[in-house]
């Protein structure tokens, strides 16, 4: 069979203009998500011809993605089956040699493995909030964290911010759906909403760009809340940012493990993730989650706090044991 040259992004546009008449807009906005994370990875791999994928180059990209997106198995699959379904409407234009979908690997989920327990439990994130509060005040990770916790933004919301969405003297925060100007949130127009703000949130956002912020502009002409001296930080950096005071020898100068810090992996600046104990923005954000609701914030404000529903709150997010769910209860029963 002889193949038709297509780069990554001209076959992307064609599946999703092929695929717009089939599925709900939500559907396509997945899929254009999904598979621009494959379009990045061809661009750093100079991938710039689908006809040379093979099973390998495949294989790499799920390892690539697993690592770039802290993927939990559930999401893996997400991302790996819509890949199989873009590679197969390939093969159908002639772009990739045939049967290359039946190579698409995904993991086979066990009972309960579309729910991770791991998250940021409260007294960790005290000690890490109080350590950048004490030697890293108003800094950048000082500001990623405290973000993260009080107000539980994914990455994604947290990257999208510019300064302008800071109301200091309203006190909140307005979290805005971009994506003509290089800034996307989950659940797009859906995902928009206002967050207040606490005056301690506050007083970190006002000294942070008072300060400390690099007062630069992104590509666009927008000033990003958070940024670095190249522009709006990228969503690996905080990620990064994340991963790196979450080690417990940052916030306490110990280490749960016996390592010897001077040859642990996990101390180099771009493999923080390596240590068993510091966690993803995502594991952050449960964390903060569950805090709220152990506080006795109602779940529906949580939910739109946090923007996720009700159902999903209870499935993925609400860490809390039956047992303190029944006592936060039993509280509600004196005045019956």
């Amino acid at each position: 069979m002889s193949l038709e040259p297509i780069d990554p992004e001209t076959a992307v546009e064609l599946y999703l203009a092929d695929r717009e008449a089939e599925v709900s807009k939500a559907t396509l906005y997945s899929h254009s998500s999904r598979l621009g994370h494959f379009v990045r990875w061809c661009g750093e791999e100079e991938i710039d011809n689908l006809n040379v994928l093979s099973g390998r180059t495949l294989h790499e990209y799920r390892l690539w993605r697993r690592r770039d997106g802290d993927l939990a198995p559930a999401s893996e699959k997400t991302q790996m089956d819509t890949l199989r379904v873009f590679v197969k409407w390939l093969e159908s234009i002639d772009a990739v040699v045939d049967d290359l979908h039946t190579k698409v690997r995904s993991p086979v989920l066990r009972d309960g493995q579309n729910v991770r327990d791991v998250m940021l439990e409260s007294d960790r994130a005290e000690e890490v909030l109080d350590h950048l509060s004490k030697y890293e005040y108003a800094s950048r990770p000082h500001v990623v964290l405290t973000l993260m916790w009080h107000t539980m933004m994914r990455t994604g919301a947290v990257h999208s911010l510019d300064v302008d969405d800071y109301d200091p003297d309203a006190q909140y925060i307005a979290v805005i759906h971009r994506p003509g100007e290089g800034t996307t949130i989950k659940n797009g127009k859906g995902g928009e909403r206002l967050i207040a703000l606490s005056n301690d949130v506050c007083q970190v956002l006002d000294d942070w760009i008072a300060d400390r912020r690099p007062d630069v502009d992104d590509e666009f002409g927008r000033r990003p809340l958070v940024s670095t001296v190249d522009g709006r930080a990228h969503r690996s950096t905080l990620r990064g940012d994340c991963y790196r005071y979450t080690r417990p020898c940052v916030s306490t100068g110990e280490c749960p493990h016996d390592r010897d810090p001077e040859s642990c992996e996990a101390m180099v600046y771009t493999a923080a993730f390596d240590c068993p104990s510091s966690v993803s923005p995502h594991a952050l954000r449960r964390g903060g989650i569950t805090h709220h609701l152990n506080s006795d914030v109602p779940k529906d404000i949580v939910s739109d706090r946090a923007n996720v529903t009700a159902g999903v709150l209870d499935e993925h997010y609400d860490r809390r044991s039956q047992r303190e769910k029944m006592e936060q209860r039993r509280g509600y029963l004196d005045n019956i």
